[in-house]
């Protein structure tokens, strides 16, 4: 009988996602492992292998379509020997229906639903590619939530392919050109651009409204002195590569990694998270490190830091930030971590509350070190300060313990040299 190809659930946190491109077509031979589908869930985009052998008999949902729900049928496959005439009666499910737009008042303007493509927006339309578009994943993911128009776009990759590079060299032109039209509700009413949601950015809405309203948030915050820290940072990195040693280059948000997965084993109480029926807390510090990426926000995880030196740390680090940026982390690379760092420092901000990235019980919010006048031995001073404010989940993390993991955590940023121990 025929077997449904159903939109996978690729995190905890997905309930749709958009089905961005079909590599098999209609009629062809399908075997178990071939990859057939590209999906972009709320954190990446994710190539889709069949599981089952056969013979693609009907593509349910056309790529390019947005908000398909878990679960939903997106194919159907025939079995060998199977006649065509049986997809006919198959059970597929009919794909998310396509948003509905307001009737228009008279006179005003009224922006185009979320699934209609936002108007060309870039010079002459590109060369007919026979009448489809050749781009990468991951031009097609930051053009589509920048609201661009691939049609509009010239590809200078192989044979023409649209590449990430084109993308942003469409978007650095006047912004007028890379927004989509204006839109005023009345007269006299400010004009506006609607920017539709991707489901990243979905999901990071959801998930901050439900720690917001679900967990009690607490914060602490704390001053560090990192002047001896710059000093050992410079030094490691002027040795690196030296005498046939590791390749590294340590950044401070390295020591801050490090820092606070030592912390979280002096101080294990404060790793943890709050389910109805324990407290869980957990054996290894896990930290998930926030990454900005376009549209949103991942947070890849360095698994055991409590294990590691700075050298590895870095270059972990170094090897999962460009892959998250490009939406190419696997999902055991970003799932699952037990505490967060937020560092907004090279941003130039001095200090910030961050929300809990639920389950976990914290989340580290760094700010940038700055020079500031500081009292030693009773005489004025100036010292590089670093501002961390901890937010905790109060079900979880005392004030009692969140201070004693801040005070160690200070400890260790303080005096580096215990970090290499």
């Amino acid at each position: 009988m025929p077997i449904n190809v159903l939109m996978p659930a690729l995190s905890p946190t997905m309930t749709e996602g958009a089905l961005v491109k079909w590599h098999k077509s209609e009629g062809d031979r399908i075997s178990a492992g071939d990859m057939i589908a590209e999906v972009e869930t709320d954190k990446a985009t994710v190539e889709i292998e069949a599981v089952d052998e056969g013979t693609l008999g009907k593509i349910v949902v056309p790529e390019g379509t947005k908000g398909v729900q878990v679960n939903a049928v997106i194919a159907i496959i025939l079995e060998e020997g199977e006649d065509a005439s049986v997809l006919e009666t198959a059970a597929a499910a009919e794909p998310a229906p396509e948003p509905t737009a307001k009737p228009p008042s008279a006179g005003i303007p009224t922006p185009a639903p979320a699934s209609t493509p936002p108007p060309p927006i870039l010079g002459p339309p590109s060369p007919d590619r026979g009448g489809r578009l050749f781009a990468s994943p991951l031009a097609r993911r930051v053009a589509r939530q920048a609201g661009l128009d691939l049609a509009r776009v010239t590809g200078t990759g192989p044979h023409g392919r649209i590449v990430k590079r084109d993308i942003d060299g469409a978007l650095a032109k006047p912004l007028a050109l890379a927004l989509p039209a204006l839109v005023a509700e009345a007269p006299g009413a400010p004009a506006y651009r609607e920017v539709p949601l991707s489901p990243m950015r979905k999901a990071i809405a959801r998930r901050l409204v439900e720690a917001k309203r679900e967990a009690p948030h607490i914060y602490l915050t704390i001053d560090c002195e990192i002047d001896e820290l710059l000093k050992v940072r410079a030094e490691l990195n002027q040795r690196a590569g030296q005498d046939g040693g590791a390749d590294y280059k340590i950044s401070v948000n390295d020591f801050v990694i490090r820092a606070a997965a030592l912390a979280l084993v002096k101080v294990p109480a404060a790793n943890a998270s709050w389910s109805e029926e324990a407290i869980r807390q957990y054996e290894s510090a896990d930290i998930s490190v926030a990454v900005a990426i376009p549209g949103g926000l991942i947070t890849p995880i360095i698994r055991n830091a409590e294990r590691k030196g700075l050298a590895a740390i870095s270059n972990e680090m170094r090897e999962l930030a460009p892959r998250a940026r490009e939406g190419k982390l696997r999902p055991e690379e970003y799932q699952g971590g037990t505490f967060t760092v937020s560092n907004l420092g090279m941003y130039g901000i001095r200090e910030f509350a961050a929300i809990l990235n639920p389950p976990q019980g914290c989340i580290l919010a760094v700010g940038a070190g700055q020079e500031r006048p500081v009292v030693k031995d009773g005489a004025l001073a100036a010292a590089t300060v670093m501002t961390c404010t901890l937010s905790a989940d109060h079900r979880v993390v005392d004030g009692a313990v969140g201070a004693e993991f801040l005070a160690a955590f200070k400890r260790l940023i303080e005096d580096p040299l215990t970090m290499l121990l």
